[in-house]
C-alpha cells in the first residue's frame, strides 16, 4: 500500500505541475458553469431540487470527458517518454503501478468536482436544497468518474500515444454510455443486461435525484475494479511481448 500511495503522490504532483492539468480543471468548471446557467437554472421557474437534479445530470457529462482526459496520459505518456520500462524494472508490481496511477487521477478528479460546489450553493440564494441530495449527487459523480478513469486507464495501457488512448477510451466510454439505447431495440434477456451495463442512465439517475441505491454503488465499484484488473493484465502482457 505504501508503494501505491508513493506512485499516486508522484502522479498527483504531476497534474498540479503541468499546464494540462489546469487546462482540464478550467475547462470542466467553465463548461459545467455554462450548462448550469443554461439548462439547470434556465429561464423558467423550477423547484430547487429540480435545478439540483439537472445540475448533476449535465455535470456528469462533463465529468465523463474530464475523467478520460485525466486518465489517457497515465501509461501512454510513460511509453512516449520511454520511462515505462524503467517503471516496470523498478521494485514495484504492475498492480501497484495501475492502482497508484488510478488513485492519482481519482484524487485530482475529486478536487475538480469539489471546486464546482459553488454552483449548488448558489441555489440557496433563491431556494432551499436538501444537503443529502448534494452529497449523494457528488458521490455519484465520484463513482462515475472512478469507473470512467479505470476504462480510460485500460485504453492508455493499450496505446502508444496519449491521443490514441484518448480516442480509444472515449469510444469505450461512449459504447457503455449508450448501451441503454441499444437495450430498447433488443429483446430479453439481452435488453436487461445491456440496460444494466449502461454506464450512465439508470445507475446515475438515482444519484442525481438524491437517492442512494446500493445496487448502483456496487455497479460502479465493480466496473472500476474490473477495468483496473484488465489494465494490470494488459500491462503484464505488453511487458512479455516487449
Amino acid at each position: 500500500m505504501r508503494i501505491v500511495l508513493l506512485i499516486a503522490r508522484r502522479e498527483l504532483l504531476a497534474y498540479f505541475s503541468t499546464f494540462s492539468g489546469y487546462v482540464i480543471l478550467a475547462v470542466y468548471l467553465l463548461m459545467s458553469g455554462l450548462l448550469f446557467n443554461i439548462y439547470a437554472v434556465g429561464a423558467e421557474a423550477k423547484y430547487s431540487q429540480d435545478v439540483l437534479r439537472d445540475f448533476f445530470y449535465f455535470s456528469s457529462g462533463m465529468a465523463l470527458v474530464g475523467a478520460i482526459l485525466l486518465a489517457m496520459r497515465l501509461l501512454a505518456e510513460e511509453r512516449q517518454t520511454q520511462t515505462l520500462v524503467l517503471l516496470q524494472t523498478a521494485p514495484v508490481t504492475d498492480r501497484e503501478v495501475i492502482w497508484g496511477k488510478f488513485l492519482s487521477a481519482l484524487a485530482f478528479f475529486a478536487v475538480m468536482i469539489a471546486l464546482s460546489i459553488y454552483m449548488p450553493a448558489l441555489i440557496f440564494v433563491n431556494g432551499r436544497v436538501a444537503v443529502p441530495q448534494i452529497l449523494t449527487g457528488y458521490l455519484g459523480l465520484l463513482l462515475l468518474g472512478a469507473a470512467t478513469i479505470s476504462i480510460a486507464l485500460l485504453a492508455s495501457a493499450w496505446s502508444s500515444s496519449q491521443i490514441m488512448a484518448g480516442v480509444i477510451g472515449a469510444v469505450m466510454v461512449a459504447l457503455l454510455t449508450i448501451a441503454w439505447m441499444a437495450a430498447r431495440i433488443t429483446d430479453e434477456p439481452l435488453s436487461g443486461l445491456m440496460a444494466y451495463l449502461a454506464l450512465h442512465n439508470i445507475h446515475f439517475r438515482t444519484f442525481s435525484q438524491g437517492t442512494l441505491n446500493l445496487r448502483d454503488v456496487v455497479y460502479y465499484l465493480g466496473i472500476t475494479v474490473f477495468f483496473l484488473e484488465c489494465a494490470v493484465r494488459s500491462l503484464e502482457s505488453r511487458l512479455w511481448r516487449e
